[in-house]
């Protein structure tokens, strides 16, 4: 969340729901990209993000349209996956490298993962519960159904449950880790990877990584 809740004229202000409180806050999303040793961590580029749905304020029509600034606010009005791809695209032409490109459930979509894969590199994130499908031996499971599929795991890390590799309805190659919930001890979460030669321990610690990060921001 980025708050600006005392402004009225800034441009292209939008009213946002903060999903952890569940209250409204005028302002931006900030969205960043970041580098991690998983000591480190080095923002490489971010974005404020607006929205066209529930805009307090439109764009100044008189700005220069060969501006950086207009492009800035174009970029704004696009949604989250468009605008990392564009990140990492910067990042790349800079020269930056990197293993793994870590994210959370809000972005692990097939379309997204397909893009980051394109440019040579693989996907560690969170999946959501929602209506993604996965191939299995021809048949398109839910990630409910996907974690009946999966085999359980023997493994000196206590929490890791089972795995399994599949598809994305793409026909991407993904392995997927399911790991107990940390405070709903009955429940699950699934990791998913693009890197099929990481043992399940390893994604889930480099997933780790991500997840420091997201605490201590």
């Amino acid at each position: 969340m980025f708050e600006r809740n005392r402004s009225k004229a800034v441009e292209l202000l939008a009213r946002f729901k903060d999903h952890a409180t569940g209250a409204y806050y005028k302002g931006f999303r900030m969205l960043t990209m970041g580098w991690s040793d998983g000591h480190t961590f080095l923002p490489l580029d971010f974005a404020l993000l607006s929205s066209g749905k529930s805009a307090i304020n439109g764009m100044n029509e008189k700005i220069d349209k060969r501006t950086n600034g207009y492009k800035r606010r174009q970029e704004a009005l696009l949604s989250a996956p468009q605008v990392i791809v564009s990140m990492l695209d910067r990042a790349l032409a800079a020269g930056a490298t990197a293993s793994y490109v870590l994210m959370d459930s809000w972005f692990t979509h097939a379309p997204l993962i397909g893009e980051i894969a394109s440019r040579g590199l693989d996907v560690i994130g969170m999946v959501k519960n929602d209506n993604k499908r996965f191939l299995v031996q021809g048949r398109k499971l839910s990630l409910k159904e996907l974690y009946t599929a999966a085999s359980p795991v023997q493994s000196k890390k206590r929490g890791i449950l089972r795995s399994i590799r599949t598809e994305l309805a793409s026909g991407i190659p993904v392995h997927v880790v399911f790991v107990r919930h940390r405070t709903k001890k009955n429940e699950w979460l699934a990791v998913l990877t693009t890197d099929l030669s990481l043992s399940v321990e390893d994604v889930i610690r480099i997933y780790g990584i991500r997840w420091g990060i997201g605490v201590s921001s």
